[in-house]
């Protein structure tokens, strides 16, 4: 099969693959048991580059939600920067500029620049990676977090933390997040990636995992202790201006990755035999999403810890509001990263007694998340 044919193919069965998804509950933002049946979404464009070679297609309506979602969260990180009292906001422009007083410019680029920067690049790969967990096993619910991906990866961080070099820290994250997804496979391995089976492997593993965090810090010196404790519950109130570029490439560089996966593993929606007839291997495009969601996750973790619920939420808000089928990889980007600096902009604006750390926000969003999803379910 030619190129040009396999992509028109391609092309035809992806259409197949978003009316399917639609009548099982992933068209309109719904994951899969939560559809009406209906063959609603959002039209596509096709976009001819060279008549007769090369297309793609376009979804207007994804697109629109991905570019709104990221005005959106830029104006939130934007706010992020008046916030706080050292830096009137009328000298936050200037300093941004070269244009200010030393004070500003240091307090606007390096405490308040990186926490923004940084968030936003956490709040992206969080999101990518919950909608590339949650097509791999066809579950709402199959998120980095819940599946424990994050909890292994946390403690892969912690040991270079507490008993190794710093430096290493995305490292020990990346071995710990795919060590624990090697684990939480061979525990669900009839499952093959996907449904129930893997979702509680992922719970029992991650309840271990916590349970040796919780062993780590205890046997960690209490200055160590202490922060780590506080890297735990997610915080980016550490941001520094070296972990913004390292993030944002490896960001950049997983997502390039991701985009021509992406398509393969819609596809397997129709089934693995079928999706291989268009020349997909199942068993290769789930194990290359497996690794680039946890290095996803690596990233997000290795950064500001292992941040809950942003995975979760992201892409079935960013899937409800583009009405779209498939995996929805940039839309859920672009979600989690207006989840989390909106969050962060909560926590740094709460008259608390001390700094807020970001998970807490984030927790109480998923809480609330969860509280609604769960009503939802008993109303139908």
């Amino acid at each position: 099969m030619s190129a040009v044919s396999r992509t028109r193919t391609e092309g035809a069965a992806a259409d197949l693959v978003s009316v399917r998804a639609r009548g099982r509950g992933w068209g309109k933002g719904r994951g899969p048991g939560e559809g009406r049946g209906r063959a609603q979404g959002s039209a596509h464009r096709t976009l001819r580059l060279a008549p007769g070679h090369l297309s793609l297609r376009i979804r207007p309506r994804p697109l629109a939600v991905t570019f709104l979602l990221t005005l959106l969260a830029a104006g939130s990180g934007a706010l992020a920067l008046t916030r706080g009292g050292l830096v009137p906001p009328a000298e936050v422009l200037g300093a941004l500029f070269g244009a200010g007083s030393e004070q500003a410019a240091f307090v606007v680029l390096e405490l308040r620049l990186p926490r923004v920067a940084l968030g936003l690049t956490v709040g992206a790969a969080l999101g990518a990676a919950g909608a590339l967990f949650q097509q791999l096993s066809r579950n709402p619910l199959g998120s980095p977090d819940i599946v424990g991906f994050n909890s292994g990866a946390a403690t892969g961080a912690l040991l270079v933390l507490l008993h190794g070099n710093p430096a290493y820290v995305a490292a020990g994250a990346a071995g710990g997040g795919l060590a624990t997804a090697v684990i939480v496979q061979l525990l669900a391995r009839r499952g093959s990636f996907r449904g129930n089976r893997l979702i509680l492997a992922g719970i029992a593993v991650g309840s271990l995992l916590a349970s040796v965090n919780a062993y780590l810090l205890t046997r960690a010196a209490l200055d160590h202790a202490q922060s780590a404790q506080l890297w735990l519950i997610g915080s980016l109130g550490s941001a520094e201006r070296h972990q913004v570029l390292p993030a944002l490439l490896a960001l950049g560089a997983l997502l390039l990755a991701a985009l021509p996966v992406v398509r393969r593993l819609d596809l397997l929606e129709m089934g693995d035999e079928a999706a291989g007839g268009l020349g997909v291997d199942a068993g290769r495009t789930r194990v290359l999403v497996l690794l680039i969601a946890v290095g996803l996750s690596a990233v997000a973790v290795s950064a500001a810890g292992p941040i809950v619920f942003v995975a979760l939420c992201a892409p079935q808000l960013a899937r409800r509001l583009s009405r779209g089928t498939g995996t929805g990889l940039l839309p859920a980007a672009a979600m989690g990263a207006l989840l989390l600096s909106a969050s962060d902009l909560v926590a740094i604006s709460l008259p608390t007694a001390g700094p807020l750390p970001v998970g807490v926000v984030t927790g109480a969003l998923g809480g609330v998340y969860l509280a609604w999803l769960l009503g939802r379910g008993r109303r139908r």
